[in-house]
């Protein structure tokens, strides 16, 4: 009976070494994962830091692009005007209308 129970003994001893060395396995693949993922999470919010500053910069230049379109279309309004081909007739043809009187600087 003795040998039965030192069997019984080995048997427990060598079930709860194979269950720590198990433990072990476990827990170093458990923190292996843990390093991974905190890793790829500072990836990840670095790309996130990217992207928003891009963001940031593509809605900056949109609305920069919407202030010169409407600069261009007030001038279009302006160029088709007759303020602006009056204006435009004076300074490169030297036009004048009817009964006006052009003052020279004496040189």
């Amino acid at each position: 009976m003795s040998s039965k129970k030192s069997s019984a003994k080995m048997r427990a001893k060598r079930s709860q070494r194979y269950n720590k060395i198990t433990m072990v396995g476990i827990s170093i693949v458990v923190c292996m994962l843990l390093v991974v993922l905190f890793v790829q999470g500072q990836s990840v919010k670095e790309r996130i830091s990217a992207n928003t500053q891009k963001q940031d910069e593509l809605a900056q230049q949109i609305e920069d692009e919407n202030k010169r379109t409407e600069d261009i279309e007030n001038m279009q309004e302006y160029m088709q005007s007759d303020e602006y081909i009056e204006k435009i007739a004076k300074e490169k043809i030297g036009l004048v209308k009817e009964n006006e009187i052009i003052f020279k600087e004496a040189d």
